[in-house]
């Protein structure tokens, strides 16, 4: 039988079963964090969500040191762009599409430069990449499979935006039976007025979607469970 540890969370502590939890990354994107990339092109604050990438590579270090299984997730398209619905694809200025020439290739299409996951969170070889079309990681995905085929019943939910994919992603994973911590301080919003609210929304009403925690909370279990280092 597996043992549980406890996470201090708000709105209180939730028993965390870590053979059975997995660190979800959503869309750390260069399009979305780089100067220059699609985000700032729409008039967006990048240092927003630069700010996360530190506390969330400090919590993938200790997730792999844990052996947590490690899922990323990239938003972006076929190049024929035949998944992207026009709803999606007309939004926005003209001249600032998906598709269009960005200063890191189409703007989130995939295989380009841009599209790929940031240099200091890239992923292992051996970790979970999930293309998405969609806001929610679940949505035309493998990701309950791969779930599935892990035992997975917890999430533990980080990545951008807070109020967008971060959010539809753990209201998917809600609906779906998973039990969600949202780690505050590795999610992140261009606004600060939707990143507060937006983690308040998660916790509310006695967790009407989930927990929030910050790293600094959850890394010491993990560390609690990393192998020791061998003696030199």
């Amino acid at each position: 039988m597996s043992e549980t540890v406890t996470l201090e969370a708000l709105p209180g502590p939730i028993e965390l079963d870590l053979d059975h939890t997995a660190l979800i990354i959503i869309d750390m994107q260069r399009d979305f964090l780089l100067p220059g990339g699609f985000g700032e092109a729409l008039g967006n604050d990048v240092a927003q969500l630069q700010r996360v990438v530190e506390p969330l590579a400090a919590l993938l270090d200790a997730a792999r040191a844990a052996g947590m299984l490690v899922i990323h997730t990239r938003e972006g398209h076929l190049p024929d762009l035949s998944d992207c619905p026009p709803a999606k694809l007309h939004r926005g200025a003209p001249s600032k599409r998906i598709g269009d020439p960005g200063a890191f290739g189409r703007i989130l299409i995939r295989g380009e430069y841009g599209h790929d996951i940031v240099d200091e969170l890239a992923p292992l070889d051996t970790e979970v990449v999930i293309d998405k079309p969609g806001k929610g990681a679940f949505y035309a995905t493998e990701l309950s499979k791969v779930l599935a085929d892990n035992q997975i019943t917890q999430l533990l939910v980080t990545g951008v935006t807070t109020e967008v994919c971060v959010h539809t992603t753990t209201r998917e994973a809600n609906d779906r039976g998973f039990e969600c911590v949202v780690v505050s301080d590795c999610v992140g919003s261009y606004f600060p007025g939707f990143q507060r609210v937006g983690l308040e929304m998660i916790a509310a009403q006695g967790g009407i979607f989930g927990w929030t925690a910050p790293g600094a909370a959850i890394i010491p279990l993990l560390k609690e469970r990393a192998p020791a280092e061998p003696a030199v």
